[in-house]
């Protein structure tokens, strides 16, 4: 605001720049959808490695095949993922003596024990909290005896006075393992007497302990099998299922492998998150279904009859890409045994692979994007197979001598060449995802500003020089910045009309990196001169 000139002399103003950085978002936070044996359902839990996961959701285990897929992203260079555990009809474990139950269903929750104490309780204590003496003990809970947490409150009472210590609000606050049961009416069911002391036999902690002494948890069940479209994609109006992704933030990927070592994500589920990834401005990583690969000799032709049984189409296959076979894999929880899994979590895994040392527009595909931790693919593909399947749209995975096991296909689902559409390469799409993203979150700053020319001038200042940056790094073609881009925000796309209807129109345009997908050499034989 200009200072009020009233006296002689020198006035200092601070004039704004008109720069506001438009800083470029994630590329590669990847979601997953599926039954795990622990942790909270329907939230969207962040995790930045395969230890962040175990540590909320569990381990490895035969039933839940999204844990297989979120170890092969973090193996394949993934970094950043969300995880929404999915159940039906599971229960949580409880305990009748102190009216304790574990915080997340699934029948993980009956390996709790837990002990109570006095140790350390003084009268200095119960003076410091204002509790008698009699009424405090200390709470210490085991996930399993000898492994996993161990969580220890101290100081805790069951009495209405206890304020701050009445255990559940220190549970509900500090515990990340079991709360306090609640009535009918959502009142904590608080026991009414004091818990005894634990005896040294039935602490947990001691090896010698008498494990039939252990104040235990049970009933917990682990959740059905996920059979319907409404197991998975939930609702939206309860934010559950994949809804619970309204809750996030952001995210660049989406996975949901099937519920079943050897079965299949429903198509109806397919065709429903492949619409939400378009309008979240995502992908969708779709697993080919596991009859392609049955017969080695006819998976070819079938995967190319069977990709119109999948009812994937329309322009939202813009945002979802295929991958055919499936690979093989030791499992570490059945004795190394090979068995076939969906490529989903590793194919998540290259792209963020691939977007951190050579960015968003390079295709997720080629010698580079090499599959870890695979022992082989369920059908090893020739060129003339590959030659099949690539002009559709499925991008397949191939094994090549010298090489390995790689990516071999850089197309969406709508990358077919008989449709001939724009947005047919993977990367391309990703990189306008990126873009529109990016311009989103960085343009708020432009909402009720003054609709005319030091606007708009602003606009193409802060919005040039992202679109610039992203020129220098080699994400667009052209030599030149003309070349690889423009943005036009003026009287030409915001006219008096626009103006009165409180509208300011930007226009972005890039010239996107497309893949050489065809290597063509040219021989040629030099012939000997003929002196004439």
């Amino acid at each position: 605001m200009p200072a009020i000139l009233s006296y002689p002399g020198v006035y200092i103003e601070e004039i704004p720049s008109g720069v506001r950085t438009i800083t470029g978002v994630a590329t590669s936070i990847t979601a997953f959808l599926g039954r795990a044996l622990r942790g909270p359902t329907d939230e969207p839990i962040t995790i930045n490695s395969y230890s962040d996961f175990t540590r909320t959701f569990g381990d490895l285990h035969v039933d839940f095949p999204m844990v297989y897929a979120v170890r092969d992203f973090y193996l394949n260079g993934g970094q950043q993922a969300i995880i929404v555990r999915l159940q039906k009809s599971a229960t949580k474990s409880k305990n009748a003596d102190l009216k304790l139950e574990a915080i997340s269903v699934g029948a993980a929750g009956d390996k709790f024990t837990y002990t109570v104490d006095v140790k350390g309780i003084t009268d200095d204590v119960a003076s410091r909290y204002g509790i008698a003496k009699t009424d405090l003990f200390n709470l210490t809970v085991y996930e399993e005896p000898g492994k996993g947490r161990v969580e220890r409150f101290l100081n805790v009472a069951i009495t209405s006075g206890a304020g701050a210590r009445r255990l559940d609000r220190v549970l509900a606050a500090e515990s990340n393992l079991v709360l306090v049961q609640k009535k009918v009416d959502g009142t904590p069911d608080l026991v009414t007497t004091k818990p005894l002391d634990a005896k040294p036999e039935e602490d947990p902690a001691d090896p010698a302990a008498d494990s039939s002494k252990f104040k235990k948890f049970t009933g917990g069940a682990d959740s059905a099998a996920l059979t319907t479209k409404n197991d998975i994609i939930g609702d939206k109006a309860t934010k559950t299922g994949m809804y619970a992704l309204d809750k996030a933030d952001l995210f660049n990927l989406l996975c949901i492998p099937p519920d079943t070592r050897n079965g299949d994500t429903l198509s109806s589920v397919y065709q429903d998150a492949m619409k939400y990834c378009a309008d979240r401005r995502a992908v969708l990583i779709v697993d080919s279904p596991a009859g392609w690969g049955a017969n080695k000799e006819t998976a070819a032709a079938t995967a190319r009859d069977g990709l119109s049984a999948l009812n994937l189409s329309g322009v939202e296959t813009r945002n979802a890409a295929l991958y055919f076979p499936r690979v093989l894999q030791s499992d570490p929880i059945s004795e190394g045994q090979i068995d076939t899994f969906v490529p989903c979590g590793m194919v998540a895994g290259i792209m963020a692979r691939t977007d951190t040392s050579r960015g968003v527009w390079k295709a997720p595909a080629g010698l580079e994007a090499s599959l870890s931790g695979i022992q082989g693919l369920q059908v090893n593909l020739n060129d003339a197979e590959n030659g099949m399947l690539n002009p559709i749209g499925i991008n397949c995975l191939r094994n090549f001598t010298g090489s390995g096991r790689v990516v071999w296909g850089a197309r969406t689902i709508r990358g077919a060449d008989q449709l001939a559409d724009e947005w047919k390469y993977i990367p391309v799409r990703r990189t306008a995802l990126f873009i529109e993203e990016s311009l989103y979150r960085g343009t708020q700053w432009v909402v009720f500003e003054p609709n005319d020319e030091p606007l708009w001038a602003q606009i193409r200042l802060n919005i040039g020089a992202f679109m610039h940056n992203l020129f220098r790094q080699g994400a667009f073609q052209g030599t030149t910045p003309r070349d690889a881009y423009f943005v036009k925000c003026d009287k030409e796309t915001t006219n008096q009309t626009d103006i009165n209807s409180g509208i300011v129109n930007i226009v972005v345009g890039f010239a996107p990196l497309k893949p050489a997908e065809f290597v063509v050499i040219k021989l040629q034989q030099i012939a000997g001169q003929i002196e004439v």
